[in-house]
């Protein structure tokens, strides 16, 4: 028996401590739970985190959403072969065929098609990575670590604009190296940032440090010495996940320096950012224009040789945008969050038609997560060939990095055989 026998939903808490949705799916004697994540800088674009609006958790429950959920579409799952993603994702959009899944929201969705591929693997005795490697047909990798080191925007009161600081090990042999220089690298911050000042023990959404530094290049060349002193230079890199949506007022960005508030217009505020990666060691920057800003993508598109262009926002993990950016060449790479798209199927599709076309894949977490470690399969198995997951602190973040680890260590899969950012070295 292969088929959904009984789906159960309720609600659960996220790593920001807010309602979420938790789903357990059976499959004759076999079940597995998931529990669906959530952003904090969330693009319009995405599948939508429907909340119920009532008195409980101050509008933020998910009760009533699920009450629904439960009785207008939980039947019709019923039957369904839990290997079948395509036909568990047609009958949930047979019930919401918006675009952002505007009727239920994409949270219940997402939970209840990811705890059915866990399901089923349980049923077919097989580790999660390899149901995912048979669906998208690709070849399982370990991939490369994309780790936060110094959290801004929304994932940390604003204490700088940039949303996040993150280092990429991109010369480690294996993936047990790779994690052991990131956490050098963010010890040395660590310190660097002592030395200014700052108490160094909080952490942000995802695990990074944090501080009220002077502005986004401070951090930036924080983090560049911090590589430098853990005796890494040229062998770890660093990304920047900008999130430009958030500090665009839909006419100019607005961003702070040495405390002065400085109005930016799209070719600006691209130039800001372009001059940083001829003076730091940065290979990558994700949503370095916000979500609908025609110019600033445009203008973008002419570093795509140069660094990892990538798409987070702009994309929101669906296909149909996805093609509308390798058609106007305007980035080379897209980040895959399941929740963005709402469904698994969903977003292996939008996995597996981005890397047809060249592009690198990304796969992320959320700030608002769980303890969960099911993404480190879905990367490896899907060989995206970059995890983003926040930082190496914080169970949320670190049940991830464990379950790499544990893979790697049973030769599960070769580490990041690909490469794919090593033309931008």
């Amino acid at each position: 028996m292969t088929e959904i026998t009984r789906i159960d939903l309720w609600q659960a808490l996220d790593s920001r401590g807010t309602p979420t949705v938790a789903a357990r799916v059976q499959i004759g004697s076999h079940a597995a739970t998931a529990i669906a994540p959530s952003g904090a800088s969330t693009g319009k674009h995405e599948a939508l985190f429907l909340r119920d609006g009532n008195a409980s958790f101050d509008g933020l429950s998910v009760t009533d959403a699920i009450a629904i959920f439960s009785k207008e579409v939980i039947p019709a799952l019923i039957g369904i072969s839990g290997n079948d993603f395509f036909e568990l994702d047609r009958t949930l959009r047979s019930f919401d065929s918006t675009p952002t899944q505007s009727r239920y929201g994409g949270h219940i969705p997402v939970a209840i098609t990811i705890a059915t591929w866990l399901a089923y693997a349980k049923r077919a005795n097989v580790s999660p990575y390899e149901v995912i490697a048979q669906h998208v047909g690709a070849k399982s990798s370990l991939p490369m670590p994309m780790v936060n080191i110094f959290s801004g925007g929304a994932h940390a009161g604003r204490a700088i604009d940039l949303q996040d600081i993150l280092a990429i090990p991109t010369m480690a042999s294996t993936f047990q190296e790779g994690l052991e220089w990131i956490w050098r690298i963010r010890e040395h911050s660590k310190k660097i940032l002592v030395k200014k000042g700052f108490d160094a023990s909080l952490v942000a959404d995802e695990g990074g440090l944090t501080g009220k530094l002077s502005g986004d290049e401070e951090a930036i060349a924080l983090v560049s010495e911090a590589i430098d002193e853990a005796n890494l230079s040229g062998k770890a890199h660093i990304a920047l996940d900008i999130a430009a949506s958030q500090l665009f007022d839909g006419k100019n960005y607005v961003v702070h320096e040495s405390g002065e508030e400085v109005r930016l217009d799209s070719i600006g505020f691209v130039a800001r950012w372009r001059r940083w990666i001829t003076e730091y060691p940065i290979i990558s920057v994700e949503d370095g224009a916000a979500e609908d800003d025609e110019e600033g993508w445009q203008e973008q598109s002419q570093l795509t040789s140069q660094i990892q262009v990538l798409g987070d926002d702009r994309y929101a993990t669906q296909r149909n945008r996805l093609r509308s950016g390798i058609t106007k060449g305007e980035a080379n790479s897209i980040l895959i969050k399941p929740n963005q798209a709402g469904t698994l199927f969903a977003a292996l599709s939008t996995l597996k038609e981005a890397k047809a076309q060249g592009w690198n894949t990304v796969v992320s977490a959320r700030s608002g997560d769980t303890e969960e470690s099911w993404l480190a399969d879905l990367a490896t198995g899907s060989g995206a060939g970059q995890i983003k997951v926040g930082s190496t602190h914080r169970s949320e973040r670190t049940a991830k990095w464990n379950r790499l680890l544990e893979l790697s260590h049973f030769r599960a899969a070769p580490f990041n055989s690909e490469q794919a950012l090593n033309k931008f070295i």
